[in-house]
C-alpha cells in the first residue's frame, strides 16, 4: 500500500458521499417537479395512494412542524441564511470526515438540506406532499423526501455516535505510552 491511497480513498468516499448528496437533491426536486406539474398537487390537494398514505399539498414556511416561521422577507433571509450555513457546515464535515458510515450519513443530511434550500429559492416555503397516517393518527407531519433524507441522516448519526466505538479510541485506550511525552519513538 502506498502512502498516497489511503487519501485517495479517502476522496473516494467523500465524493460518493457528495454523490449521494446530489441524487437525493435531484430525487426530491423531480418528485416535486412531477407532483406540482402533470399530477396538479397544488390543485388538487389530496391524491389518495394507498390507505395509510396519500400525497397532500403544504407550504412549511418554517423549519419542522412550522417552528421559526417566515412569514416576512427579513425572516425568510435569515431561515435562508440559516439553513445555508448548516448545509455548508455538513459540507466541510463530510470532506473532513473519513468514516464511510458517517459520510453518509451527512449526505444524507446534505441532500435533504440543499433540496429544501431550493424551495426556499423557488417557492420562499418548502413543499411537502407526504402524509403517512393511520387512520386519523398522524405519527409525523406532512413531509417530503428532503425532510425523510435529513431525519434518517441525524438518526444514523446518533445511533452510530452511541453504539459504534472508534477503533482509535480503543486501541489508544489499550496501548501503553512509549517515552516521557508519552508520543512513542
Amino acid at each position: 500500500m502506498t502512502t498516497t491511497e489511503p487519501a485517495r480513498v479517502l476522496w473516494r468516499r467523500r465524493l460518493a458521499g457528495l454523490g449521494l448528496a446530489a441524487a437525493i437533491t435531484l430525487g426530491d426536486q423531480l418528485l416535486k417537479l412531477w407532483l406540482l406539474g402533470p399530477m396538479l398537487l397544488r390543485e388538487r390537494g389530496l391524491i389518495p395512494i394507498v390507505s395509510f398514505f396519500d400525497f397532500r399539498y403544504a407550504e412549511n414556511r418554517g423549519i419542522s412542524y412550522g417552528f421559526l416561521s417566515a412569514d416576512s422577507l427579513e425572516s425568510r433571509l435569515f431561515l435562508f441564511a440559516l439553513t445555508g450555513a448548516i448545509a455548508l457546515g455538513v459540507l466541510v464535515w463530510i470532506l473532513r470526515e473519513r468514516r464511510a458510515g458517517d459520510i453518509a450519513a451527512l449526505s444524507l443530511v446534505l441532500g435533504g438540506a440543499l433540496g429544501n434550500i431550493i424551495d426556499r429559492v423557488r417557492f420562499t416555503y418548502v413543499v411537502d406532499y407526504a402524509d403517512l397516517h393511520f387512520g386519523s393518527i398522524r405519527p409525523f407531519a406532512i413531509f417530503n423526501l428532503a425532510d425523510a433524507a435529513i431525519t434518517i441522516g441525524v438518526v444514523l448519526l446518533l445511533a452510530r455516535s452511541l453504539l459504534i466505538r472508534d477503533d482509535t479510541t480503543k486501541s489508544a485506550a489499550t496501548t501503553p505510552e512509549r517515552g516521557s511525552a508519552g508520543l512513542g519513538e
